[in-house]
């Protein structure tokens, strides 16, 4: 772990307006602050729930709310497919849409493209892809992307990028480091066009992103590029793709170096309780990934102890709840047995209650976080966690395997 960010605003600039860094761990990285958006506070660090199609899989926004959330994830790849861009604004965004009353990130669609495989084409334009819907051509260009965000309604805009696979070659990932690079400019020149005539207070805001692959040297390149460029924030692309646990936090510390501290830190697509705390020790404000709600769809739910599999026969007849210690409304209202025939009946109401554990779960864990950062016992307070948690035990690994093939869309579809 490389040494820590003072609160202090780096050298090269003022802390923005829009983020306050309110405290910061002695021993790690870990910072604790306010986002501002145009629509709502936004707490840090804070994990944003993945609602891909403008929905949160089988939750309401309120449901959602009152999880802790403060702040969802959208895809440009998934809303300019369906139902377009000439609907959300017709219906005056994606919020009024989909009856969420606050910010919104919208993913520029770029994991997407790359999970495409076969049916996409890179330019230096921009890429061109067949819909997995129904094999229609569609394009993304820098300028389209943030067009469609902001036809959206986005109250943080992310630029195209490229980015490539865990063991692509060397001369691949510096290639698509520098299009990112291209592309961003592009992308930051149209947005600036766009928002002339828009009072700052109104404007969404425009996040960069550094890839870099998988070389820490031009990791910290990429993330060097992003601070002297108008951006609100800083994303890390190109993480959890495939390469080692050790791989990621190398490149993310290398990443997180070259990043300027006063800016809020974004990392794309990674979002297990225990990548949660290692990536706040790394530095890292917010993060979004479908991890929580997708597993809980299986089955799988988070307990302070680690992940188990509901459906297991264990839990046959556990007639308490799966977490004592959790006050969300599944745990105070069912029994994990309950919720092992739910899920072996395959009622859909397993889904809604899995959901709303894990996403309750994950935001107690930012809470915590929080807390522990503001106390000064960050450190301390992630090994006691770290120490308990244990990701997924054999046994319940392997029944999810057996048991849920991800395939067509949802595998290919989205992060994490």
């Amino acid at each position: 772990m490389m040494e820590r960010d003072n609160a202090a605003p780096h050298s090269g600039g003022e802390q923005p307006h829009h983020f306050e860094i309110l405290a910061a761990d002695p021993a790690t990285r870990a910072r604790v602050g306010i986002l501002r958006t145009r629509r709502g506070d936004v707490r840090t660090p804070a994990f944003m729930p993945v609602g891909t199609q403008a929905s949160v899989k089988s939750l309401t926004p309120d449901e959602v709310r009152a999880t802790g959330t403060d702040i969802i994830l959208a895809n440009t790849y998934h809303l300019m497919l369906r139902p377009g861009v000439a609907v959300l604004e017709a219906a005056g965004g994606v919020q009024r849409f989909m009856a969420w009353d606050g910010p919104v990130l919208t993913d520029s669609g770029g994991f997407q493209v790359f999970s495409l495989a076969q049916r996409r084409e890179v330019r230096e334009e921009g890429v061109t892809f067949r819909s997995h819907l129904d094999g229609s051509r569609w394009e993304l260009t820098p300028e389209s992307a943030i067009d469609l965000q902001l036809g959206f309604g986005s109250d943080i805009i992310m630029p195209l990028d490229e980015l490539v696979g865990y063991g692509s070659d060397d001369a691949a990932q510096a290639a698509a480091m520098e299009r990112t690079h291209r592309w961003l400019l592009r992308a930051i020149e149209r947005f600036a066009a766009r928002q002339a005539d828009v009072a700052p207070a109104s404007r969404p805001m425009l996040f960069g992103i550094a890839q870099g692959g998988f070389d820490p040297d031009r990791r910290r390149e990429s993330a060097s590029f992003l601070r002297d460029l108008p951006l609100d924030g800083s994303a890390i692309g190109g993480l959890s793709v495939g390469e080692p646990k050790e791989v990621m936090a190398e490149m993310l510390d290398a990443s997180v170096d070259g990043l300027p501290p006063e800016r809020p830190r974004y990392l794309m697509g990674v979002g297990s309780p225990e990548d949660l705390w290692r990536g706040v020790a790394a530095g890292v404000d917010m993060f979004d990934c479908v991890h929580p709600t997708r597993v809980a769809r299986r089955g799988a739910l988070f307990t302070p102890d680690g992940r188990i599999d509901v459906t297991a026969s264990r839990f046959r007849t556990h007639f308490g709840p799966v977490d004592e210690t959790c006050t969300c409304p599944t745990c105070t209202t069912f029994s994990a047995a309950y919720l092992h025939h739910l899920f072996r009946a395959r009622e859909l109401l397993a889904y809604r209650l899995g959901t709303i554990h894990n996403l309750w779960f994950i935001q107690r864990e930012m809470a915590r976080i929080r807390d522990a950062i503001a106390r000064g016992t960050f450190a301390e307070e992630m090994r006691a966690f770290l120490d308990r948690y244990r990701p997924a035990d054999s046994a319940a690994a392997a029944l999810q395997r057996q048991r849920h093939r991800v395939v067509g869309a949802e595998a290919g579809m989205g992060r994490g």
